[in-house]
């Protein structure tokens, strides 16, 4: 079953930037987390994404055009820094690849991927 695990974090606690100490010990730690994940094949994909200031929010409204804006739709501490599809048997295992996520603060989110069946458009579990 897949599952998202996504990343969130709060913008205004700068993690380590190059140059920084500790920087190289955190990407070795980022980027051993996606070799074990690969390693154990469950990593389907995953990516970083740029700081929440970089967002172009569409707000749709039933009855009215698109109105797109600058910036993330929700004003909130804690912004969608990043995320991983993973392939795993079960939630079990989903939630202990999703605590091993080298995040020093944060908050990352488990949820089951739904794909909509190809005959009668009912959400379904994702399966491998």
């Amino acid at each position: 079953m897949q599952y998202l695990l996504t990343i969130t974090v709060d913008e205004s606690v700068p993690g380590p930037q190059p140059g920084d100490e500790g920087f190289d010990e955190a990407a070795a730690a980022w980027a051993g987390y996606g070799k074990a994940l690969a390693a154990a094949g469950v990593l389907i994909e995953g990516a970083s994404l740029t700081p929440s200031g970089s967002a172009t929010t569409v707000r749709l409204t039933l009855g009215h055009s698109p109105t797109v804006t600058d910036g993330p739709y929700v004003e909130a501490k804690e912004q969608l820094a990043g995320y991983y599809r993973i392939d795993a048997p079960d939630l079990d295992a989903a939630l202990d690849w999703a605590g091993r996520i080298p995040l020093p603060f944060g908050v990352v989110e488990v949820r089951p991927v739904a794909l909509f069946a190809a005959d009668d458009g009912t959400p379904t579990p994702a399966q491998s």
